[in-house]
């Protein structure tokens, strides 16, 4: 059965500084390989508007509006005849757009949250500019970013009628491992400047690289402020689009995977990035947090590290045969159960399950 979807979020257009935009790209791509008709709608706003990668995706219809009146003077029609309404998180003006989709969507309205955990902090204090707590209990499903307990938190706390963990994915045809003869860098990490990640970033990455001298690496991501000090051999790549993103990873003889501290505090919230490098078939070396293990077990899908000692003892010690073991076991969990066609099918399934037009028993 082919759905006709509407999805409201953050940028599917520029990746610039957000990971939403990569996450919408792979799961829309999916659903698009199934057969789903996908809009897109977009808040035209200046920075992104400026920092465009992709203005014209050939896997889904992409508009854009200029305000919640403009959303809904040309696209009302379009959001109550859809089959099914997404709205994501950090949707400029969010609580008023998930109004009017609750208000007018005929179909299944489900919110997908890339940013659960920080979510749940902001309602706690009351200042979530994208989501209100009296919208919750009206959704049809949520899909959470955080599995494990964040669950029965949004179930029992907030009231979420259906709420389901749903992991971001990778695109399998795009992120593959590319061919290369020797890696150019040690050790390597992608993702934008955040306070909470830096320590973590320090520890984990630039102690080693100033214990190691003549090894590699390299830092890629915008808003780092002027004021870090970078080692010598730490390279510095101020924004890199996705469709660089596979042979970064190829050119690495490990990636890091640094978690958000909101994030570990929830645990069971994978970033794409685990999973991008996974399919590249680059050895991660990731911090620890509660429930990465069930998803990529430690030593043998990924290696996590607690300490400076840690990262520099694997990249001195770890043999040429594990680290390209690791990889590829690492590679084998990914496309068999983190892809975007595979995060579609699931999502597809939920939306017609909790539609309010089908006449299930309950």
């Amino acid at each position: 059965m082919s759905l006709r979807i509407v999805v409201l979020g953050l940028s599917l257009s520029s990746s610039w500084g957000n990971g939403h935009a990569t996450t919408f790209r792979a799961l829309l791509r999916g659903l698009d390989r199934l057969g789903h008709d996908i809009l897109f709608l977009e808040r035209d706003v200046p920075w992104y508007a400026s920092n465009r990668d992709m203005p014209e995706p050939d896997f889904c219809r992409l508009a854009f509006y200029d305000d919640v009146a403009g959303l809904r003077r040309e696209h009302a029609d379009a959001i109550a005849l859809a089959d099914a309404v997404i709205v994501g998180s950090y949707v400029p003006d969010g609580i008023e757009v998930l109004d009017m989709v609750l208000r007018e969507a005929r179909g299944t309205r489900a919110f997908y949250d890339i940013d659960t955990p920080v979510t749940l902090a902001g309602l706690a204090r009351g200042d979530c500019a994208y989501l209100a707590k009296r919208q919750i209990p009206l959704l049809d499903l949520y899909l959470s970013f955080s599995g494990g307990g964040t669950l029965e938190r949004l179930a029992n706390t907030y009231h979420a009628r259906h709420p389901l963990a749903f992991y971001c994915a990778v695109d399998e045809f795009r992120y593959r491992p590319t061919a290369s003869d020797t890696a150019r860098w040690d050790l390597g990490y992608l993702g934008t400047y955040s306070v909470d990640r830096q320590p973590a970033l320090e520890r984990l990455l630039l102690e080693p690289a100033r214990q190691l001298p003549l090894m590699r690496f390299v830092v890629a991501g915008p808003q780092y402020p002027a004021g870090i000090v970078w080692p010598d051999n730490v390279e510095r790549i101020e924004h890199l689009p996705p469709s660089d993103h596979p042979g970064f990873y190829g050119a690495q003889r490990y990636t890091l995977n640094v978690t958000r501290a909101d994030m570990i505090a929830a645990g069971h919230s994978p970033s794409v990035r685990l999973f991008e490098a996974a399919s590249c078939g680059t050895p991660i070396i990731s911090d620890r947090w509660n429930g990465l293990d069930e998803l990529l077990p430690d030593g043998e899908a990924l290696l996590i590290a607690d300490s400076t000692e840690n990262v520099v003892r694997v990249l001195q010690e770890l043999s040429e045969t594990r680290r390209m073991r690791i990889a590829d076991t690492a590679r084998e969990i990914v496309l068999a159960s983190h892809t975007g066609t595979a995060r579609a099918e699931t999502l597809a399934a939920a939306l017609c399950r909790y539609s309010p037009r089908s006449e299930r028993p309950g």
